[in-house]
């Protein structure tokens, strides 16, 4: 059944008559090329366009467009081109829009893949935050700049110049407009020999003619951050070629592509099974995959003799000592039997190789194996040593490996803890070599003690580990989430002394005392009544006398004389989150005391008046060690008890490594988000900014925090920030808002200060 544009009346009304227009020219074409999903989205993306405000000609620039795109890369692009564009709106003006849009044929035509032109649309989007004036005459000029660079060329040109000439514009205009002979001179030094858009028909041909059948062939940007391009490689029944070849050693870049795409089309022809390599190391796989590169081109040149004039020209002749010489050497010596090597492993494998049937694919691996054999004495690294011949493909085609249930991957069984008696806990086998991962583990019933009074757990027990869980973390250059990129660990607080805590409210019983009226004012008040409704439990007898006078006196009476009861209940949760980082051992100027002796009485002064109210609360801390190790700590959960064992946590508190804040968020959200409340609060008490000793950006941190605030707040959280860096307005407005933060200028006020923020901010 024909598609009919009327059928999406609900889309087209939102265009006006001019953009219903050129929808209503391009509706055939457009029918011939998309199927009804990829019309809903062309259709969803022009409405989406219109929305966005910034001008008619955006909308019929993509009306025009699309069906041509989608062609050329197929119409999964249309919904990734058009959120790029609504993304673009904030930053640039319709017109750098409407370009982007109108060059986009120019860039898939000579790109030739979705994948990388989804990676020239990210390049468009490093542009606007390095050096937005230089996209509009970027893109005037993007025909004649990727007639001669690949993308990645073209990546480098351009952040050459935004590096450059980022704060003079009119050197920035001049040079992506190409009018500067700097401009002029990176391109000259970034250009290729020969590119893959501009070739690929003819190497279809070329392989049409030797096997009689087609091909299906990728650019792939390997040379996307450095000149050095990515080996061919063979994967989802497409050859994947490098999108640009210079010449090597004076050999043109179109007879590299035509050995390339020939031994890759020679290994789908002759690969007939693939190879188990679970079992085989480097060394095997390296030697296995040189011996099958040789049997698929003996078998191809017994076709075609010529071919093998066309690859003995990539082979240099290798005299050094290094393996990777070594390979070259008897890729060599199996392709050309008349070249002299001067070798004994090479006349080892030129006879091996001419005893086997090259027929059966299973001599490949046998072969490669003794071959492996022969070699293991020398030393071998599988990223250094590789066969030199610029042609051949990285194997991944002719292996076989066995599959892995990722959902279930490598994780281990859960480790059971088994509660036994004291008899048996003393009889029972010890295994020393037991770690972590022991399958079972013995907890004896009740503590054992050794002559010396201390018990045994105490002297040799081992602090349990917890499953480490992972967060996601925001990188703001590339204004992404990197997947499960930090890991929070929790640990077991240590035990210290609670005496510590009850002489901390000994010695702070004024300031408890002159809080006393504060915290009997937040507390429940019993049934209140709420009167001045007009549906209620009772009426309100004072309403409804004056209701009657009203009506006697001839006004119009207030219909509000009802009232209902209520029960007064707080229903709060409060986080608070602790920085336990080395920085709060650091001293108080003019004090004996240090910042973590502050934070630890202001968080005991601060449970005590929350125990006071009656609300719920926990009590967590966190450090950090390099986004795989940031550890944290709960003193006190939601349904614990204020009693002598979250104080014996509290007194043992340390301060150490690092502040890795946003993972520490995300996970308190998490504990947060498993409490019941109509009021949940994340309290962070932090002495300094977020920092960790593998990221030397400190706005990456930052940003990170940023974005964890915004994700806990759409869970229902209210985040709030009280910080003892004076310096801190550079970055806590950043992260919590202008609202949600208190800079202490004076440290040695917290404990008293928490409290009554903790009071100010709960009522």
């Amino acid at each position: 059944m024909a598609l009919a544009l009327e059928d999406h009346a609900e889309l087209t009304d939102e265009l006006d008559e001019a953009q219903r227009a050129i929808l209503e020219q391009c509706w055939p074409d457009a029918i011939r090329v998309l199927s009804p999903r990829g019309i809903d989205n062309w259709l969803k993306g022009a409405v989406a366009l219109a929305h966005m405000g910034r001008g008619d000609h955006i909308v019929r620039t993509w009306i025009e467009v699309v069906p041509t795109l989608a062609r050329d890369l197929g119409e999964d692009i249309i919904p990734d081109l058009a959120q790029a564009c609504l993304g673009f709106a904030s930053r640039t003006s319709g017109a750098v829009i409407e370009r982007v849009i109108a060059t986009a044929p120019v860039a898939s035509r000579r790109l030739s893949d979705p994948d990388l032109f989804r990676a020239y649309i990210q390049l468009l989007n490093q542009m606007l935050a390095q050096a937005p004036r230089g996209l509009r005459p970027m893109l005037e000029h993007l025909e004649e700049l990727l007639d001669v660079l690949t993308l990645g060329g073209l990546r480098r040109w351009a952040n050459w110049g935004a590096q450059a000439h980022r704060t003079n514009y009119e050197e920035l205009t001049r040079y992506f407009s190409l009018e500067s002979a700097e401009s002029k001179a990176i391109l000259q030094n970034e250009r290729k020999g020969t590119l893959f858009v501009d070739i690929h028909r003819r190497i279809g041909m070329y392989l049409r003619a030797l096997w009689g059948r087609d091909f299906l062939m990728r650019p792939t940007a390997g040379d996307f951050e450095s000149r050095e391009g990515a080996r061919p490689f063979i994967a989802e029944f497409f050859l994947h070629l490098p999108d640009a070849y210079d010449d090597w050693n004076g050999l043109p870049g179109l007879d590299l592509y035509r050995a390339a795409a020939a031994h890759a089309a020679a290994h789908v022809a002759e690969t007939t099974a693939a190879i188990p390599g679970d079992e085989l190391n480097a060394l095997q796989q390296s030697c296995v995959g040189l011996i099958e590169d040789a049997r698929v081109e003996a078998l191809a040149i017994a076709q075609f003799p010529r071919l093998r004039d066309l690859w003995r020209k990539f082979h240099a002749p290798a005299s050094d000592g290094g393996m990777g010489a070594q390979f070259d050497r008897i890729a060599l010596g199996l392709l050309d039997p008349e070249a002299e090597i001067d070798d004994p492993i090479v006349d080892w494998a030129r006879t091996e190789f001419a005893k086997a049937d090259l027929s059966d694919a299973a001599m490949s691996r046998d072969l490669g194996l003794q071959l492996a054999h022969q070699l293991r004495a020398k030393p071998f690294s599988a990223y250094r040593d590789g066969q030199g011949a610029p042609y051949r493909d990285d194997n991944r085609y002719i292996w076989e490996f066995e599959e892995i249930d990722w959902e279930k991957g490598f994780a281990p069984e859960p480790q059971v803890r088994k509660y036994v008696s004291v008899s048996e806990m003393v009889n029972e086998v010890e295994v020393e070599t037991a770690g972590d991962d022991a399958q079972e583990i013995w907890v004896s019933e009740h503590e054992l003690f050794d002559d010396d009074g201390l018990s045994f757990n105490e002297k040799e027990g081992k602090e349990p580990t917890s499953p480490p869980v992972p967060y996601d973390e925001f990188d703001y250059k590339i204004q992404m989430h990197r997947p499960a990129w930090a890991t929070v660990m929790e640990k077991r607080p240590k035990l210290g002394d609670p005496t510590e805590i009850d002489a901390i409210l000994t010695e702070n019983r004024k300031l408890t005392q002159r809080m006393r009226h504060l915290l009997d004012a937040m507390q429940p008040q019993g049934v209140q009544r709420i009167r001045k409704l007009e549906d209620g439990d009772e009426i309100d007898i004072n309403a409804a006398l004056q209701a009657m006078v009203d009506i006697r006196m001839g006004y119009q009476p207030d219909p509000r004389i009802m009232m209902r009861s209520v029960r007064k209940v707080r229903d709060i949760a409060v986080m608070t989150l602790l920085d336990l980082s080395e920085s709060t051992n650091d001293q108080v100027a003019g004090r004996d005391e240090t910042v973590l002796d502050l934070t630890k009485a202001a968080t005991v002064l601060l449970a005590e008046a929350i125990h006071k109210v009656g609300d719920s609360f926990a009590l967590h801390g966190f450090c950090s060690d390099g986004r795989h190790n940031v550890f944290y700590q709960r003193y006190k959960d939601f349904d614990q008890r204020w009693d002598e064992m979250p104080k014996a946590r509290l007194a043992a508190m340390q301060g150490q490594l690092s502040t890795r804040m946003g993972a520490a968020i995300r996970h308190a959200g998490a504990h947060l988000a498993k409490v019941t409340a109509n009021k949940k609060l994340m309290l962070v008490l932090t002495d300094g900014a977020p920092s960790d000793i593998d990221e030397r950006d400190p706005q990456y941190l930052r940003q990170d925090a940023r974005a964890a605030v915004v994700e806990v707040q759409k869970q229902g959280v209210i985040p709030f920030c009280l910080t003892l860096d004076p310096r801190a307005d550079q970055y806590v407005a950043q992260i919590f808002g202008q609202r949600n933060y208190l800079i202490l200028d004076h440290v040695e006020r917290l404990p008293e200060r928490l409290p009554q923020l903790y009071a100010g901010l709960t009522r």
